[in-house]
């Protein structure tokens, strides 16, 4: 992990498109502002996570939809 030291209005840049800005400090708060492509999404890590979770639970759900009912695997 690359950890860098910013102060108020500085910022860092990502691949050529993607720039983090410090907006504002106060007490142990940062604010941050992102400037990003539209195609790329950019989302606070609890949002990410829940949307991995609803990804993963929809591909089980469909997975499980599309298995043949009553196929134990097993032979008579």
């Amino acid at each position: 992990m690359l950890v860098l030291s910013r102060k108020k209005n500085e910022s860092i840049v990502i691949n050529d498109d993607i720039t983090i800005v410090v907006v504002e400090i106060r007490g142990d708060k940062v604010r941050l502002g992102v400037e990003a492509p539209k195609e790329v999404p950019v989302h606070r890590r609890e949002v990410f996570d829940a949307i991995h979770r609803n990804d993963v639970a929809s591909e089980a759900a469909t997975s499980k939809a599309n298995t043949p009912a009553g196929n134990g695997g097993g032979s008579k």
